[in-house]
């Protein structure tokens, strides 16, 4: 299962800014103890959540990726996707189980199908 994705859906690049500007910002809070200089975790910890965060679609299935671990699911366990209030993207799982898809929303939904092969079904 190494081979490469068809697309990457990420969070959008002005996170990773935002992180720099933190870190940069806490520099100098950080200078004052070494007991400050812990602050700067959190960009750090921000700024890889934000690189690393997405979905990555493939032709046989999505991994869904997090700061730590990922989870991959096959396209023919996804019975429905389906947007919340907020525009987000969950699928629901044959198993009854909801997975959201990290970056993907419904303005982008349409690539990520077109990207794993996947036909649009409407239901009435």
């Amino acid at each position: 299962m190494r081979s490469k994705p068809l697309l990457r859906v990420r969070k959008t690049g002005a996170l990773m800014v935002a992180a720099v500007l933190a870190f940069v910002s806490g520099v100098p809070l950080a200078g004052v103890s070494w007991a400050w200089s812990l602050i700067l975790l959190i960009p750090v910890a921000f700024f890889v959540w934000a690189w690393r965060a997405g979905t990555d679609v493939y032709a046989d299935r999505l991994r869904v990726r997090a700061l730590f671990g990922n989870t991959t699911v096959p396209w023919e366990r996804i019975t429905e996707l389906a947007p919340d209030p907020s525009g987000q993207i969950s699928a629901l799982l044959d198993n009854g189980n909801v997975i959201r898809l990290t970056a993907v929303t419904t303005d982008n939904l349409s690539r990520v199908l077109a990207a794993g092969g996947q036909e649009v079904g409407h239901s009435d």
